[in-house]
């Protein structure tokens, strides 16, 4: 694959920020899009939104970062550091969402300014446990969606946020509609939940074209931590400047490979890797 341009050392690199929560664990949330992003050659900003107790078998707790405190986190670093692209994971609950939807207005990042949002809009872990209060819902349907340049959930979050249960491709079309109506630029419906499908389809919707991107399914357990590869990668590549379908197919061979660097940890599911990038040559 084509990896992003590197900084010349001493050089100030691309940044990019990610307002999520952390994975004690060291898989997924806050670990995985700093972990990304620095092998992508990015420099990592964080907001943190809350601080997950966690390890590979699941999720026992969370607490919630006051949401003005999220919002100053991101004031801050925008206001000093400067950033070309930031993204979303878990916001826990209504008021996080509300500051970080105020804040991201306040500084242009978003959908109609200067700086592209990659909203993955994280409702529960891998095992299931939930990320975000049930009544959030509407704040990410009603005023989360409406900023971004891209939404990214997976098939659990799509049918939670728009009903719709996706089971081929037919369904994928409608999801996709559905999530665009809410006020996104683009959207995409990951395949990577459909199990039953021999390839993991992608589809990609902004408001009139389709774009569908395959790949062969990793058979592997290990895959904690994906969908927040993806969303990194995918911003790493907004903040380059690559457009939302170049910043995808980058997103999803990124995360592909990811996948078949994955390794085993604790009992449970072990994380996507971008390790990789280490053993590549420049």
């Amino acid at each position: 694959m084509e990896l992003l341009p590197l900084t010349p050392n001493g050089t100030t690199p691309v940044r990019v920020l990610t307002i999520a929560g952390t994975d004690s664990g060291g898989g997924a949330g806050i670990q995985a899009d700093t972990r990304t992003m620095a092998l992508c050659g990015v420099h990592a900003c964080v907001a943190v939104a809350a601080v997950t107790v966690q390890n590979t078998l699941g999720v026992s707790g969370f607490h919630e970062i006051p949401p003005q405190v999220v919002a100053d986190q991101v004031r801050t670093v925008v206001g000093d550091i400067g950033i070309g692209a930031a993204k979303t994971g878990m916001l826990a609950s209504t008021g996080i969402i509300e500051a970080v939807a105020g804040v991201c207005q306040e500084v242009g990042i978003g959908r109609d300014g200067d700086i592209p949002l990659v909203v993955d809009p994280v409702a529960a872990s891998m095992h299931g446990d939930p990320l975000l209060h049930a009544e959030a819902l509407d704040a990410v349907r009603y005023t989360l969606f409406p900023l971004a340049t891209i939404v990214t959930p997976n098939l659990d979050e799509v049918r939670l946020i728009t009903g719709i249960e996706v089971v081929d491709d037919k369904t994928a079309r409608r999801a996709a509609e559905a999530l665009h109506a809410l006020g996104p630029r683009w959207a995409i419906v990951k395949g990577g939940h459909l199990r039953g499908a021999p390839d993991s389809p992608d589809l990609l919707f902004d408001g009139e074209t389709f774009h569908e991107i395959t790949a062969t399914r990793i058979a592997t357990g290990n895959d904690h931590g994906g969908g927040d590869t993806l969303a990194a990668a995918l911003a790493c590549a907004l903040a380059h400047g690559y457009s939302v379908p170049d910043a995808f197919a980058f997103a999803k061979e990124w995360t592909r490979r990811c996948l078949q660097a994955s390794y085993d940890l604790g009992a449970g599911h072990g994380p996507v890797s971008p390790l990789w990038r280490l053993h590549e040559r420049p």
